[in-house]
């Protein structure tokens, strides 16, 4: 089962491509999608869906699991704007057919570490200890992508993490 792992963003956007089978997790690809800071927000969300498109046509993931929108009080246009990224991300999935999912960061947190507050230094270490990596994941928005995609395998076959 191939699954995309999403953490949205308007500026990054970190994605991974998981081969999620029984107790034999493998990682096809990560990285970022970076857009133009300077660009309107038409423009930036037209580069996200391209991006998103291009790898949902590489894969054809069954499932695209999304990490839900967090924003803090002080900063509540952050949410609106972090919204914009994820609904294009979404309705890019939804044309190919796939299924989407989307997790709680603590969530996610929680099903790799058994913390729903883990550190992004103690996700990395996790996540390149699941997966026999090298280093750990870098930067944090592909970490963030490859955790909601192993916490999506994990609920959804009882995979072993």
């Amino acid at each position: 089962m191939i699954i995309l792992g999403v953490d949205p963003g308007l500026q990054v956007c970190g994605y991974a491509v998981l081969d999620a089978q029984p107790g034999a997790e493998k990682l096809l690809e990560a990285g970022v999608f970076r857009t133009d800071g300077d660009a309107d927000l038409a423009r930036r969300l037209t580069q996200i869906a391209g991006d998103t498109q291009t790898v949902l046509e590489k894969f054809s993931p069954s499932i695209v699991a999304v990490e839900e929108l967090y924003s803090h009080y002080k900063h509540p246009k952050t949410a609106i704007l972090m919204g914009h990224a994820r609904g294009v991300i979404l309705n890019k999935a939804s044309e190919i057919g796939a299924e989407v999912r989307s997790f709680a960061a603590t969530r996610i947190k929680k099903s790799l570490t058994g913390n729903g507050r883990a550190s992004k230094q103690q996700m990395q270490r996790a996540i390149q200890s699941v997966l026999g990596l090298s280093s750990i994941p870098e930067p944090p928005d592909v970490a963030d992508a490859i955790a909601a995609a192993l916490c999506c395998a994990n609920e959804i076959g009882g995979l072993a993490l």
